[in-house]
């Protein structure tokens, strides 16, 4: 990955940020972008650590439910650096709900930011990556994150599932569409992942899920998905294009 540019969003906190530290790692210059620079789960702020690492990486604050500051980062990217070779899609939020406790407005939100923002994302991205010559076979990468609940049910979580499951379709349609122009796209379907934040993630009915549906004997760290992001970020997997690649401890395939 040495010199290649690469954006994350959501990449202030849990996944994100491991995905940041491991492509700048691999010698990646890395765009943070998040809304905040806050880490959720504690410690340094993302960029501020890889750059204290040796490595480069910038912070860019994006909200990618807003279509002129997702414009802006890639734009911006590209004109600082020259092209675009790896988006990675992240940025994610919940707010999990049953259909008949999910307010209209929140159904909303969630699609807003979860797959109206990859689609933005994506957009932006594009554009630039059709104009760049080929780098190892490619104009560029896209990386979405999925989850194993966008294929099976996401348990009291509607909209969030609804919205992993259209990043899916998403990343194979536009993985057909732009393969002429060399444009790679793939997703990382997360099962269940630590990443130190609270809350509903620590719920004792939802980590014992968990564990139960996981075959693997632990549940997964957000480095398991960074370097399974970097995999396809990287000209190894050139010839993979249009996949989900399951990072789950065996979670669908039990």
């Amino acid at each position: 990955m040495a010199g290649k540019v690469c954006i994350v969003t959501g990449a202030a906190s849990g996944i994100g940020r491991a995905i940041a530290r491991q492509l700048a790692a691999q010698g990646a210059v890395v765009v943070v972008a998040d809304v905040t620079s806050e880490v959720i789960e504690g410690g340094q702020p993302t960029a501020e650590l890889i750059t204290q690492a040796g490595q480069q990486a910038y912070f860019v604050q994006t909200d990618v439910a807003d279509t002129a500051q997702v414009d802006d980062l890639i734009e911006t990217t590209a004109a600082r650096f020259g092209r675009l070779d790896v988006l990675v899609n992240n940025a994610c939020i919940r707010h999990a709900r049953p259909l008949l406790e999910l307010e209209e407005v929140d159904w909303h939100r969630v699609l807003d930011v979860n797959l109206s923002g990859v689609y933005r994302c994506c957009r932006a991205a594009v554009r630039q990556m059709v104009r760049q010559a080929p780098l190892d076979e490619a104009r560029g990468r896209i990386i979405n994150l999925s989850s194993q609940h966008g294929m099976i049910a996401a348990p009291q979580d509607l909209a969030y599932g609804v919205s992993k499951a259209a990043i899916d379709y998403l990343t194979r349609q536009l993985a057909c569409d732009y393969a002429e122009q060399q444009i790679i796209c793939n997703a990382v379907a997360p099962g269940k992942v630590q990443t130190g934040a609270g809350g509903r993630a620590l719920d004792p009915v939802v980590m014992e899920r968990a564990i139960r549906r996981t075959p693997w004997p632990r549940l997964g760290l957000p480095d398991d998905i960074a370097k399974a992001v970097v995999f396809l970020a990287s000209p190894d997997a050139s010839f993979i294009t249009g996949t989900t690649l399951m990072v789950d401890g065996g979670w669908m395939a039990a």
